[in-house]
């Protein structure tokens, strides 16, 4: 787009397709030769597209027909990565498939598996286009990833595969604890996290039991698990005052604020959408469980503002829609 003056970054989806029409209209794009376009923006996807939600084909319809239309870009969401691992067989190992088939692994997938059950060639051009889709991108002014921008592990990929995106020796080699490509999706797609000591579990609001919590990557100079803790669970009390050993705390990253602009999903915030740090935002505010559906309006500001998030609350338009 030769006259592209600014991006619209949107969160994590997961098959609300009509609230992402909603907020696509709202953001000033309209329907053309069936793609949403804009005369002069293009929206960046930070993933997870898939799973959970109710219209889980047509979000991807919509999401990759822009994208195909060069209307908008995207980067893959653990989501995705989860999909495409479920479904790809391993070539060596304990485990037939990439990503172990336990009832948790199911119950995650569950609603894309059955919303492709009757659409198998669908279900296998969009493993292909997962595979295309790039961990992260940078621009002039500003990054896009899923979960957690590490530029040690961004600079180490592009030395040993000169790509962004999977590849099928990558894909199999990431299923492998502790190899570099595990720890590359593992850090980019889900982000920094610290064991639960004690081998101690917490039940979390979705009703999947954690022995990790998700952590802050921009905390300066933190001392308590409290000052690192990013999820909507809270800890239990007995560990938010705990101080975090030297080992923890080396397992921290820290994203400073001479960083560029970095555009996040995953963490399922709540309320009102605004920046975490002046060069941080996460777009993930739990559309599918009816929080929002939220987009900042990216132009050259090199700090963020709270005024140019725009969103879509899915509760409401779900009363509207239903008349309750």
């Amino acid at each position: 787009m030769a006259d592209l003056q600014g991006y619209d970054l949107i969160g994590d989806i997961h098959g609300c397709a009509q609230s992402l029409e909603i907020l696509l209209e709202r953001l000033g794009y309209c329907r053309k030769d069936g793609v949403y376009q804009h005369p002069q923006r293009q929206v960046v996807f930070l993933g997870d597209i898939v799973d959970r939600g109710p219209r889980i084909r047509e979000a991807v319809q919509l999401v990759r027909g822009m994208v195909d239309a060069g209307s908008a870009q995207i980067v893959m969401g653990n989501h995705e990565y989860n999909l495409l691992c479920y479904l790809t067989k391993a070539e060596q190992g304990e485990h037939p498939y990439l990503r172990e088939r336990t009832p948790r692994h199911h119950r995650i997938l569950k609603e894309t598996l059955e919303q492709y059950a009757a659409y198998p060639e669908e279900l296998e051009s969009l493993l292909a286009w997962i595979m295309e889709m790039p961990l992260f991108q940078e621009f002039d002014n500003f990054r896009v990833v899923h979960a957690c921008w590490h530029q040690q592990l961004v600079d180490q990929l592009a030395q040993e595969y000169g790509v962004n995106h999977l590849t099928p020796a990558m894909l199999q080699r990431s299923a492998n604890h502790g190899t570099f490509e595990w720890v590359l999706l593992d850090r980019l797609l889900r982000g920094t996290h610290l064991k639960l000591p004690n081998d101690e579990v917490m039940i979390s609001r979705d009703g999947f039991k954690r022995k990790f919590f998700r952590t802050k990557f921009w905390a300066c100079e933190p001392q308590f698990y409290a000052d690192v803790v990013f999820q909507p669970d809270p800890l239990p009390s007995h560990f938010a005052r705990r101080a975090l050993s030297p080992q923890e705390y080396d397992d921290l990253l820290y994203y400073g604020e001479d960083e560029k602009p970095l555009f996040i999903g995953h963490y399922w915030r709540e309320g009102q959408p605004e920046p975490i740090t002046d060069n941080i935002a996460c777009l993930d505010y739990s559309a599918v469980k009816f929080g929002k559906l939220v987009a900042y309006r990216m132009d050259a500001e090199t700090t963020l503002q709270a005024g140019k998030f725009v969103w879509v609350d899915v509760n409401q338009e779900f009363k509207e829609s239903t008349g309750r």
